[in-house]
């Protein structure tokens, strides 16, 4: 009895809202491409040797498609010869950005068979906000890996203010960076295996689910055969209730962070880039693969890139009923549930449940749990292990 006690407190030290999540929004099936926006440019953000198609090249060369499972594919042309010369020498591949953007109150939920992976391949599922220049509004690195990793890696991306600390007792992966304000951010590696690369497709992939609420920030990842009872086949119309899931692997509690002020509504991006600034960095390229990343890999006739692509059964958006209203949004700075924001001349973004009010503190909730301070935490753990002693 001490021993389950002692386990709830600890639960409740997260900070974490352990509610039933109501259907909001799915990206799959036929109509899984309905609701994102082709990038249509070079990479420019982090300086892949890729170029992303806009929608209509994507499916007439079809790097997008929906197989015969009734999931979308995302690939990187691995059909191209491409010869060393004058001028930029890219690969194609493609670079999706939700219309939608979601905000506090929101769980996020990705089921993959498979995830790009291999020499030179960078593939990320992250979320930003463009409602400032980045990262003003935030950043959150849900899925995202280089070269030969094994593993995950969950980071986010603030402006300076915005600590991670490193609490093991509050997430089964292990914190890297503490700082979000960092160039890397505030990184958390997984440590489950199969959560990346090989091992992760072999497994049959897995599902990664994403919590924002102002009372923190959690991710979650379960390989296939591990899945939580609630999500083997759910429907997209039923109810997620997160309570069962057990401990997350990167948790981000209001400790060091107060979430909404360094957390505008979240586009949500899923690309493959090639190279860049990270898996082609010369030194941590060569950690794990052969030769050059440019030349051992963009050129060529792309055959090395058969495993560059995502197979996705799902993304689907979720939101806390015990937070959020059907309600529109009031001048007083009650919750929003849909909102069009301007972002620039020819760009609007719909944001989508958002649980923030006209001020930055974390909102009352019968599911919000309290802190406790992490001192506390480390006497509990401690007397459980006394109460479990022989």
């Amino acid at each position: 009895m001490i021993t389950v006690w002692l386990s709830l407190v600890l639960l409740c030290s997260l900070g974490q809202v352990n509610a039933a999540y109501a259907p909001l929004r799915s990206y799959e099936g036929a109509t899984f491409f309905d609701g994102w926006s082709f990038y249509g440019n070079v990479d420019n953000t982090t300086w892949g040797n890729v170029t992303y198609l806009n929608e209509a090249d994507a499916f007439a060369r079809e790097l997008v498609y929906v197989n015969d499972a009734g999931n979308a594919i995302i690939k990187v042309d691995n059909t191209t010869t491409l010869s060393d010369g004058p001028g930029v020498i890219n690969r194609d591949s493609v670079r999706l950005t939700t219309n939608d953007a979601y905000g506090l109150g929101t769980l996020i939920v990705i089921d993959a068979v498979h995830i790009p992976y291999g020499c030179s391949v960078w593939p990320s599922f992250w979320s930003y906000g463009r409602q400032v220049e980045w990262p003003g509004a935030g950043e959150i690195d849900l899925i995202e890996g280089i070269n030969g990793m094994t593993f995950n890696q969950v980071a986010l991306h603030t402006t300076p203010g915005c600590i991670k600390l490193a609490e093991a007792s509050v997430q089964s992966g292990s914190t890297i960076e503490g700082d979000c304000s960092t160039n890397r951010g505030c990184i958390v590696a997984e440590r489950k295996p199969n959560s990346y690369g090989p091992a992760f497709a072999a497994a049959g992939g897995g599902v990664f689910a994403l919590q924002m609420e102002a009372t923190g920030f959690y991710v979650w990842f379960f390989s296939r055969p591990d899945l939580p009872a609630n999500l083997r086949n759910p429907s997209p119309t039923s109810v997620l209730d997160i309570e069962s899931w057990g401990l997350p692997t990167a948790a981000y509690p209001p400790n060091e962070c107060v979430f909404a002020d360094f957390f505008q509504p979240q586009s949500f991006i899923l690309l493959t880039t090639l190279c860049g600034v990270w898996a082609g960095s010369p030194s941590l390229y060569s950690e794990t693969c052969p030769g050059t990343c440019f030349a051992s890999n963009i050129l060529g006739d792309g055959s090395n890139y058969a495993n560059a692509y995502w197979e996705v059964q799902y993304v689907r958006a979720y939101r806390n009923d015990e937070l959020l209203s059907d309600d529109p949004p009031s001048s007083s700075g009650g919750p929003v549930v849909t909102e069009t924001v301007w972002v620039s001349p020819a760009e609007t973004v719909t944001v989508i449940a958002d649980s923030r009010g006209a001020g930055s503190s974390p909102p009352s909730s019968a599911g919000s749990f309290a802190i406790i301070p992490s001192a506390l935490v480390s006497l509990l753990l401690l007397a459980s292990a006394l109460f479990q002693a022989p």
